[in-house]
């Protein structure tokens, strides 16, 4: 038998398209705008509205939840069984993953999405209702019979930007100097501070209100009670935040950049002033608003040692001083519908403060992070910039 007679009577081989051999049992990523994909969910999800709902009718139950999760289990038996039909074992496979984690994802922010809906639509009127007058307005000459148009947070608003920025200047420094102890120093101790600093992470807000209470406030009576006190109680629970998030920023800063400072006869506190900290700016500086995004809604931290206060004190180092989360809950423990409002409306301020500030911080650490490889790549670059450097020369 020739050679050309024996090519001719092999199989032919399997056609190699651009994503492997030819099969129908293999998962596969639909487009996102495929009607085909949207099809194959729409269509169990409508199928399984009928199935979840036709018992309950019938039986005549009115259980919410209960139809609820009667539908997710019929939505994920009949879109498995389409998916089986249509893409073979692998492919169904592939796609109830991705409705396992869209749902666990969904699931994980409603109630979030709840919460922040719940705020809006009752604070909405209270703050804009009298525009700016809420924001302006403090609750000295206030009545109980008095609606929320003549009262609002002011003097709450002033005390808890005086107490947290007073906490972010005592724990500022201390939380990036230890995260550049831990990361850059690493001494003996540094084992030991990591542990402390983790175990301060799970201490509960109310253990550092009462720890400054019966060391700062106990011994000084009546006078103890001021917004420095507060202060002190939110620097203990952002000190761990602000630690933990500047030490993982600076071990994203390449090793080369402090291998070139120190080549270059840079000691190594200089490398870390002028190399490693101005690299890692934006990253520390997420931390910073990180740690203070935590301490604004703090209130059992503030309940023993602000007092609070329904006049407007400017001076945070002597008598009691006003909160936001803390006259939130003093007023939503009343049983006068204006006090209620006005919680309504102090809690909108607070969830706007807080939203912004995460906000800030998830901006400023996308920069942190294109910076930081731009860095990089030019660390990777210089070495063989001063290859090609060094043979031209020679």
């Amino acid at each position: 038998m020739s050679q050309q007679q024996m090519l001719l009577d092999e199989p032919p081989l399997p056609v190699i398209g651009p994503h492997g051999p030819d099969s129908t049992d293999r998962p596969g990523c639909p487009g996102r705008s495929s009607r085909g994909a949207v099809a194959e969910i729409a269509g169990p999800a409508v199928a399984a509205v009928a199935v979840a709902w036709l018992p309950f009718h019938m039986l005549g139950v009115s259980a919410p939840v209960g139809q609820v999760v009667c539908w997710a289990i019929a939505f994920v038996a009949i879109y498995g069984l389409v998916s089986w039909r249509l893409h073979g074992v692998l492919g169904m496979k592939d796609r109830l993953g991705n409705v396992y984690v869209w749902g666990g994802g969904a699931i994980a922010l409603a109630p979030l999405l709840l919460i922040v809906w719940f705020v809006i639509s009752q604070g909405w009127k209270v703050v804009f209702t009298d525009f700016p007058h809420f924001l302006v307005t403090n609750l000295a000459h206030t009545l109980p019979t008095d609606p929320y148009t003549k009262s609002g947070m002011y003097h709450a608003i002033i005390g808890t930007l005086e107490q947290v920025g007073l906490a972010t200047v005592i724990t500022a420094p201390i939380g990036v100097l230890t995260a550049v102890y831990l990361n850059e120093i690493a001494g003996r101790l540094a084992n030991v501070v990591r542990t402390i600093v983790d175990a301060m992470s799970g201490v509960p807000s109310i253990i550092a209100g009462l720890f400054v209470y019966l060391v700062w406030v106990l011994p000084r009576g009546t006078n103890g009670y001021s917004g420095f006190a507060g202060s002190m109680a939110i620097s203990i629970l952002m000190v761990p935040i602000i630690t933990r998030t500047s030490e993982e920023v600076l071990r994203i800063v390449p090793g080369s950049l402090r291998e070139a400072s120190l080549a270059l006869g840079g000691t190594e506190w200089r490398t870390i002033v002028r190399v490693v900290l101005p690299t890692a700016r934006a990253g520390l500086i997420t931390g910073v608003i990180l740690g203070v995004a935590r301490g604004v809604g703090e209130t059992a931290a503030v309940l023993f040692t602000v007092f609070g206060s329904r006049t407007t004190n400017y001076n945070p180092f002597s008598h009691p001083q006003a909160d936001l989360p803390l006259q939130v809950l003093s007023n939503v423990q009343s049983s006068n519908q204006n006090f209620i409002d006005e919680a309504h409306g102090g809690a909108l301020v607070l969830v706007a403060l807080v939203l912004t500030l995460f906000t800030l911080a998830r901006i400023i650490g996308r920069r942190s992070s294109s910076r930081v490889s731009i860095w990089r790549r030019l660390a990777e670059t210089w070495p063989r910039a001063t290859q090609v450097t060094d043979s031209t020369s020679e």
